[in-house]
């Protein structure tokens, strides 16, 4: 294998790997926002439960207004039957104190009953709240584990680089240019090998004369269907 070759695929794995890490890194937000939306459903969750409770409440406030209404009309009442000197107006009086005292009776039934609906909102509420903390806690650790994955990887693709760099003056000025624009437009394999009279990048036969070439391996071969460096699978 000519060392110019030789150069090229080291480089290679070191720009493959490269590639490879800035793909990693690239998904990472992908993978948070994932994490991030298992909280949705109990966020929700929590979410309406807490608005039953409010609405709950605003019923049984203007339960406890109507009750109060009424009693303060059965106050003002029984001042008038207390007033009054006339039987007719006073029978009438007890009348209207008896219609409101039901609704009060009413009313209290309603307002127990709403008062046991909002225990069990509440507890629903509790139990929510309780599913959404055991799953923020899970959504924490995936968070941290992606953490430590950019952090791993960050780290890999700076180690990476360096290496790279390094390489660079073993590679043949002349080559590189040809290297670089097929790393760019055959997706990161510039340098293949060739087996069987097949280029390994494109699967295309090769002619005979590029066969004879790559196995000598006294210059640099490229396919002529696909253009990627060629060198001997053996």
């Amino acid at each position: 294998m000519l060392e110019d070759v030789r150069a090229l695929l080291i480089l290679q794995d070191r720009d493959r790997r490269l590639m490879a890490l800035a793909k990693d890194l690239e998904r990472l937000p992908q993978d948070e926002a994932r994490a991030k939306t298992k909280l949705a459903g109990d966020e929700a969750a929590v979410a309406k439960a807490k608005e039953a409770i409010v609405e709950a409440e605003l019923r049984l406030k203007r339960l406890e207004i109507d009750t109060g209404t009424r009693n303060t009309t059965i106050q003002r009442l029984k001042t008038q039957q207390f007033e009054t000197r006339k039987n007719e107006e006073y029978q009438a009086l007890g009348h209207e104190i008896t219609r409101y005292e039901k609704e009060i009776d009413d009313l209290e039934t309603k307002e127990l009953e709403l008062m046991e609906e909002l225990d069990q909102l509440r507890a629903k509420h509790a139990d929510a709240q309780k599913a959404l903390a055991r799953t923020q806690g899970l959504v924490d650790e995936d968070l941290a584990m992606i953490a430590q994955r950019r952090e791993r990887t960050e780290a890999e693709r700076i180690e990476v680089s360096a290496e790279r760099e390094k390489l660079l003056p073993g590679v043949s000025e002349d080559m590189l240019p040809l290297y670089q624009r097929l790393m760019r437009t055959k997706d990161g394999l510039a340098v293949v090998p060739m087996k069987d009279g097949k280029c390994e990048g494109c699967h295309m036969k090769v002619i005979a004369s590029t066969i004879m070439k790559v196995h000598t391996a006294k210059e640099i071969c490229q396919c002529e269907n696909c253009g990627r460096i060629l060198y001997d699978a053996d």
